[in-house]
């Protein structure tokens, strides 16, 4: 299963040099990035792919994102 985010933000620098410091804070709830991008057309928009192992605490994670002011939004994703 993955979960693919989409983040809007300010600053992509600023945003990108938090996001790389909370690396063990996504591992311990079970989410691998598998990928990032920055939206061409809109500068403060960021997409992240993640690979899970438990969704339940990947879950926890975005619901925790979510409350701190942080504009996220996620969908989790089966593979066909």
């Amino acid at each position: 299963m993955q979960l693919l985010t989409q983040t809007t933000v300010s600053d992509f620098s600023s945003y990108k040099t938090a996001f790389d410091a909370e690396a063990e804070k996504r591992m311990n709830a079970g989410l691998t990035l598998l990928q990032m991008w920055h939206v061409a057309d809109d500068a403060s928009a960021v997409l992240c792919l993640f690979d899970l192992n438990n969704r339940a605490k990947a879950q926890a994670w975005l619901d925790a994102e979510a409350q701190t002011g942080n504009a996220i939004t996620g969908r989790f994703l089966n593979t066909v």
